[in-house]
Formats: structure tokens, C-alpha cells, sequence
């Protein structure tokens, strides 16, 4: 069996209202995906990395690899117009059958080894496992021109790793490109696949505002 990370950073970071990216972003000293691209090259099953990128920043994250000393090994995989896109991208340089392939947020740097494990080794058993996590919010849904509450027990918080056998994924990326796609998930269900799931981890979250680098940061000195 052979494991593959897809890493996947195509973001723009239009959220945080900023120039740069948010994967490139400094946490606690070196730019958020170096702390993703290292978990996973540090967890058990050791998979190898393709880092998925937008073809306007390969060169400036080469360049940020060796003012950082960064020299973690991984492929850099062109991205697409869509995130579907730089996945399948990534997917399609995957030549061998026997694999185990995760995706997973360039922006979620706090992933703990002990869920990478379990993601991969649920999904030699169950195909397609996603890490969800409860809502612990109050929820409401848009009706027409008003809100309806909902019960939070129905709802569950999708994160990454998405981890899937490789021969699913690939058909699963066969298809052609729908809006209604929101995650690897999503598009493997869409091909005819049951997606199960493994309870996630809270501190595993994603960089989307600039509060949120505030947040990883005390996530990752406290996992230090």
C-alpha cells in the first residue's frame, strides 16, 4: 500500500483582505503550510506530498523554501481555476492503483498525527472517510424572507483530511465539474460513493481570517 497527502493551496486570501495568500501567511515564524506539508511528512503512514499550487506563486514559494531552510520533500502540482480543478490535477500524476490518498487544507496546519493516522487507516477499511466534528453553535436556515431554526444534532462541521481509496478518487475526478462540488467529499458521493465519517479534532482548524493565525498559533504551542 502506498499513501499520498494532496495539499491543497490554491486560495487567493481574498477573505482576510490581504495581498498574500493565507498559506504563506508567517505563524509563529515560518509560513502556515510549512507547518501542514510538515505534519504530514512527520505522521506514521508517511505519505508522500503534492503540494498544489497556484502557477503565480511557485516561484515565490521556492523561494520561501530556502529562506526558510524548508526542504521537506514534495512535488508541486499546478492548480486550476477551481479547487475541483487542482485536485484532479494532483490525482492524475497518481499512477499507482494500490494507494491511499488524503486532501487536505494548506490552511489547516494544526493536524495532529493521531487523526492523519486514522483518517488513512479507516479508509483501507471503509474507502471514504472524512473527520467531521458537532456543531456548538445555534443554527438557522434562510426560508424565504425569514429564518428557521435548526437542531444542531443534524449538523455535522466537515474538515480534512479526506482520505480515500485510490481508485474512487480517480473516478470520482473523472466527472465533469459541478458548483454544487464543495469538497473532495462531496464529489466522490456525487460519483455513487457512501462517504463515512471519524470524529474530527476542534483545534483542527482553518486559516480564514487573520484572528485565526492568533488562534493556530496557541494551538501549535500548545501541541509543542
Amino acid at each position: 500500500m502506498h499513501y499520498y497527502a494532496i495539499i491543497v493551496a490554491g486560495g487567493s486570501g481574498k477573505r482576510m483582505h490581504a495581498d498574500l495568500p493565507k498559506q504563506f501567511h508567517l505563524l509563529l515564524g515560518k509560513p502556515v503550510m510549512m507547518h501542514t506539508i510538515a505534519a504530514f511528512y512527520h505522521s506514521s503512514f508517511q505519505p508522500e506530498i503534492l503540494l498544489v499550487l497556484n502557477t503565480d506563486y511557485i516561484s515565490y514559494w521556492k523561494d520561501l523554501c530556502v529562506q526558510h531552510n524548508f526542504f521537506i520533500p514534495h512535488t508541486i502540482i499546478p492548480g486550476g481555476a477551481q479547487r475541483f480543478d487542482s485536485v484532479k490535477n494532483a490525482v492524475q500524476v497518481i499512477t499507482n492503483e494500490d494507494s491511499i490518498i488524503a486532501v487536505h487544507d494548506a490552511v489547516r496546519p494544526v493536524i495532529h498525527e493521531e487523526l492523519i493516522a486514522r483518517c488513512f487507516e479507516e479508509a483501507t477499511q471503509k474507502e471514504a472517510v472524512i473527520p467531521v466534528i458537532p456543531s456548538k453553535d445555534s443554527l438557522r436556515k434562510i426560508s424565504g424572507s425569514t429564518t428557521v431554526s435548526i437542531s444542531r444534532d443534524d449538523i455535522l462541521i466537515v474538515q480534512t483530511p479526506q482520505v480515500f481509496k485510490y481508485r474512487i478518487l480517480k473516478k470520482a475526478y473523472s466527472q465533469l465539474y459541478s458548483p454544487l462540488y464543495t469538497d473532495d467529499a462531496s464529489v466522490v458521493e456525487h460519483a455513487g460513493y457512501t462517504i463515512f465519517t471519524t470524529p474530527g479534532d476542534a483545534s483542527n482548524i482553518k486559516i480564514t481570517y487573520m484572528e485565526d493565525l492568533a488562534v493556530a498559533s496557541l494551538f501549535l504551542s500548545s501541541k509543542a
